[in-house]
């Protein structure tokens, strides 16, 4: 039997924490009694630098329990790095990795099949919502613009999938490969181009506590996915410029025609008008070259992407190296 590692990023979830530990303990205890995983099958759970009791929950259920993991981070380095600092820890052991955030909004039901989907030889599978009936009319109208966009963008995603899915030794072997700072995971996975499928589930509410990812972070990342996937941003803005120039010259045509035909042309207020709105959209050209120039910047230096302090296995606790 193969073996299952589910990856649960954390941050300041130590309302949800120990609910979501127990029952992801079922759910182990469950497809082991069903023959689909391997008894040595275990959570990975990863602090990234809460603040909380997080930290303390993770290392008393791992004494308690060595089927639970513990992998702490030196700081808090944000969710897409936490979740890959799992990933490369649990596929240094497991034949099949799940990640799923530890609200467990994403439904744990489907979890068994993900896993008929691997034995059928899937190497991804994405857990996917089949609505957004619970969410804000802006949450939902937000998120299905950001697909919509990412789209037109040319950005390869499954639509209305977050982080939770699971992945092969192999295909997590294959996204370790993926060396860029500028971390957009559920972009990168569908690059990796191995035989893929789909579960579909409805979203419940949180267990506890309260979301770890308000309006400035989801927007952060949905310009992070933009950004570091596509370039067409620079390209509508080129092509802005040119229509621009385009109506320049027709504006001076019939300027030039009025001027022979000896009509006065006042022109002051659209003179004004012009100065302000190229000006305007050359700041937010400089803007919009000057984000893609701190990408390069940031990736060329070729900074770690994250620290790893401790890590509990089913062995003794460890300092990283």
């Amino acid at each position: 039997m193969d073996r299952l590692a589910i990856v649960v990023p954390c941050y300041n979830e130590e309302e949800a924490l120990s609910f979501s530990i127990t029952e992801l303990k079922r759910i182990l205890k469950e497809l082991h009694g069903k023959g689909k995983i391997s008894p040595d099958s275990f959570l990975l759970l990863v602090d990234d630098g809460s603040k909380d009791r997080t930290w303390e929950i993770i290392a008393a259920s791992n004494k308690e329990d060595k089927q639970v993991f513990g992998l702490k981070l030196a700081g808090n380095v944000g969710h897409q790095y936490a979740l890959t600092a799992g990933l490369m820890e649990a596929g240094k052991l497991a034949d099949m990795i799940i990640s799923i955030d530890a609200d467990l909004q994403d439904d744990t039901a489907v979890i068994e099949l993900m896993i008929d989907m691997y034995h059928e030889g899937k190497d991804i599978v994405y857990g996917v919502r089949n609505d957004r009936k619970k969410d804000s009319f802006f949450k939902r109208t937000t998120a299905q613009g950001f697909y919509k966009v990412m789209d037109v963008m040319g950005v390869k995603t499954v639509y209305n999938h977050a982080d939770f899915r699971l992945m092969s030794k192999r295909a997590v072997e294959h996204f370790s490969k993926f060396g860029e700072s500028n971390l957009f995971i559920r972009g990168i996975v569908p690059l990796i181009g191995y035989e893929t499928d789909c579960v579909y589930y409805e979203r419940k509410e949180r267990v506890a506590g309260e979301s770890k990812y308000p309006l400035k972070k989801m927007l952060a990342l949905a310009w992070n996915g933009i950004t570091s996937f596509s370039v067409k941003p620079i390209s509508f803005i080129l092509g802005m410029g040119l229509f621009i120039i385009f109506l320049c010259v027709l504006a001076a045509v019939y300027a030039f025609a009025s001027y022979l035909m000896g009509r006065t042309v006042a022109g002051w207020t659209s003179l004004i008008l012009s100065i302000w709105f190229l000006g305007g959209l050359q700041l937010i050209s400089i803007g919009l070259i000057g984000q893609y120039i701190g990408k390069i910047y940031t990736e060329v230096k070729h900074r770690p992407r994250y620290n790893i302090e401790v890590l509990l296995t089913d062995e003794e606790g460890k300092i990283a190296d």
